[in-house]
């Protein structure tokens, strides 16, 4: 069956250009998930519809097979290959059928048999992680809620000792036709069988456990891995872990939106990390060598001599794990100058001695005696 034509402008929601290459529809990608993730917009409806076109225009478009398809023919899936105007594979199916179903009772187009195995739906959960997990990878077990086949009955839906009967008024088909005799002529038109409810089997004996329905609400536990270098909107797909199948269908999958928890210590941008330091202000003049925590160690930052306020040192390597490449990012230290606000005498004189050969005008050290001559005029 043709899937469905999509008309939504993925570049637009991306606010991307037709030729943006895929680094620049990552970072917007990025910066849209950040700014409408569910967790920094809690109860806001249009913010989680905006979150969810987000994320449908990324996986397209980050895929180059996708995005060729959805450049030449504007949708992602299978293509319509004609069809009767009256069988739902044309696009004018839907509107023949309409007037049919108006005046004739749904006589313009055959129902779809309820006893045809039918994919199971795929689930969306999100798997929270640190910034520890994301750098080195790792397992974690997720717990899914989900409707599973009833292990009692084997998912028949009948109680053990017994079995589902064929529907005597379908004969199993799920379907009955029904024919109306019109000026235009004769039409027949195909509905779900009421006494089945369009399962072509009846059950005499309800299995306990589901009701006869054949599955049951279970917490199903599965161990997941974590690829190195996951960043917050990463999704992953885990095939054949969504909802059951039904009428013996296939499972539908299972897709993990993956958020890395923010670091007291870094701060993230894709496979690069920023961090700061402090270092005291004859450090920064006379240069130092200090240690510098990094996710993977200790390392020595050589601090050259005369660094200023705010200036940025990268140490090469020591930052993210690339996703889909080789190597890792950088891990970039912006440096700050501590003052010191409490100097002893010795220190304070030190440094009026540098003042003076500096030639700079500095505060002068008042006095117990200046300061009470000061108080009384």
């Amino acid at each position: 069956m043709p899937g469905p034509v999509q008309t939504k402008d993925y570049y637009k929601i991306l606010d991307v250009p037709r030729e943006a290459s895929t680094e620049d529809i990552k970072k917007a990608y990025r910066k849209f998930v950040r700014k409408f993730h569910p967790d920094a917009n809690p109860g806001n409806r249009e913010a989680e519809e905006r979150f969810k076109e987000i994320n449908e225009a990324y996986e397209v478009l980050s895929d180059p097979q996708k995005r060729a398809q959805y450049d030449q023919f504007g949708f992602v899936g299978d293509i319509p290959q004609g069809g009767s105007p009256f069988d739902g594979t044309s696009p004018f199916g839907d509107i023949f059928g309409d007037i049919f179903d108006s005046f004739f009772g749904g006589g313009g187009r055959r129902g779809r048999s309820s006893t045809a195995p039918r994919r199971g739906s795929d689930l969306e959960m999100e798997l929270e992680c640190t910034l520890e997990e994301a750098f080195s990878g790792a397992v974690r077990e997720v717990s899914i809620p989900r409707w599973e086949g009833c292990k009692r009955c084997g998912g028949s839906g009948a109680e053990p000792g017994t079995s589902p009967e064929t529907c005597p008024a379908c004969g199993g088909r799920g379907q009955v036709e029904h024919v109306q005799r019109t000026p235009f002529g004769q039409f027949s038109s195909v509905t779900p069988c009421a006494r089945c409810a369009g399962k072509g089997k009846i059950i005499s004996s309800p299995c306990k456990s589901c009701s006869g329905s054949g599955v049951l609400r279970q917490s199903h536990r599965l161990d997941v891995r974590i690829p190195p270098g996951a960043d917050t909107g990463l999704r992953l797909r885990i095939t054949g872990e969504g909802e059951a199948g039904v009428n013996g269908g296939p499972p539908g999958d299972l897709y993990l939106l993956i958020r890395v928890r923010e670091h007291p210590r870094f701060e993230r941008d894709g496979d690069r990390l920023h961090t700061k330091v402090s270092v005291l202000f004859p450090q920064a003049a006379l240069g130092c060598e200090i240690p510098i925590e990094t996710l993977d160690g200790e390392e020595v930052l050589d601090i050259p001599p005369g660094s200023q306020p705010g200036e940025t040192f990268r140490l090469r390597g020591k930052g993210m794990p690339r996703l889909r490449g080789k190597g890792r990012g950088d891990l970039v230290v912006h440096l700050s100058v501590e003052v010191p606000r409490d100097l002893t005498d010795r220190q304070r004189a030190l440094l009026q001695a540098l003042a003076q050969e500096m030639d700079v005008s500095v505060k002068e050290n008042e006095s117990f005696l200046d300061k009470l001559k000061s108080f009384f005029g």
